[in-house]
């Protein structure tokens, strides 16, 4: 059978008869792969411990007629082990994970950004951002705005969302797109703080100096924006999010 080898997250597995398991993953050049991993729960399997999920590694598959096979795994980060003993991390990634599974629907097509984002937020999770720690809520928000900005869904944050006049306004709607002025805001709208407007912007930049500098009440009031902007974006609610231990 051709093969091919490429690097790739673990996202999910399922078990598949008495000892295979399914293996979905986020591939650096074949975007989202479903392959099956023979053997891999038996305890006497070379590599059933590397494709668990979160891990970072270089793969080959042999190509089949409905699935791929998985025949060979390197591990290239363990970025599951720190987890392991971490709740708060652990459901973060769980989270992360995911939100791309959902996001790269096509399986086959290239994803490079979302493998890069996810790729990038595992490992910020396990080893902080270059200004120094940050609580794990706050790194899976970054996340989650990013990749769907990605997916086409980028929060308005400037300007109004339905009528585009020029911001700042007071009024964040998730179902409106993010910011909304005082004409178009419909029901609910929610009033952030200017604490949780910088952060939200900072969040989607990646400016992780800026977010060392804003009170906590204002990550809890972004924590909440980004859940609810996540959750309308992908037509239903994420399950692993309220499993997310907040503090």
């Amino acid at each position: 059978m051709p093969t091919y080898r490429d690097e790739a997250v673990v996202l999910r597995t399922h078990k598949l008869g008495e000892a295979d398991r399914i293996i979905t993953l986020l591939s650096r050049t074949h975007g989202k792969v479903r392959a099956v991993a023979r053997g891999v729960r038996r305890t006497s399997s070379k590599f059933g411990g590397r494709l668990e999920p979160f891990s970072h590694v270089d793969v080959q598959f042999a190509q089949g007629r409905n699935l791929d096979v998985i025949t060979q795994v390197e591990t290239l980060h363990a970025y599951d082990a720190p987890m392991r003993v971490d709740y708060g991390a652990y459901t973060a990634g769980e989270a992360m994970v995911e939100t791309a599974d959902r996001l790269v629907a096509e399986e086959g097509e290239p994803a490079l950004q979302q493998y890069r984002l996810l790729l990038g937020a595992l490992r910020t999770l396990g080893s902080g951002t270059p200004d120094g720690p940050r609580p794990c809520t706050m790194i899976l928000d970054s996340y989650l705005l990013r990749a769907l900005a990605v997916a086409g869904y980028a929060p308005a944050l400037t300007s109004c969302a339905r009528c585009g006049l020029e911001g700042p306004h007071d009024g964040f709607s998730p179902e409106a797109g993010g910011m909304v002025c005082i004409a178009c805001r419909p029901p609910r709208t929610a009033l952030p703080s200017d604490g949780a407007w910088t952060l939200l912007s900072a969040l989607l930049c990646g400016d992780w100096e800026v977010t060392a500098k804003v009170p906590d009440r204002a990550r809890s009031e972004v924590s909440g924006l980004v859940a609810a902007f996540a959750a309308w974006h992908m037509e239903r609610g994420l399950r692993s999010l309220p499993l997310v231990a907040r503090s």
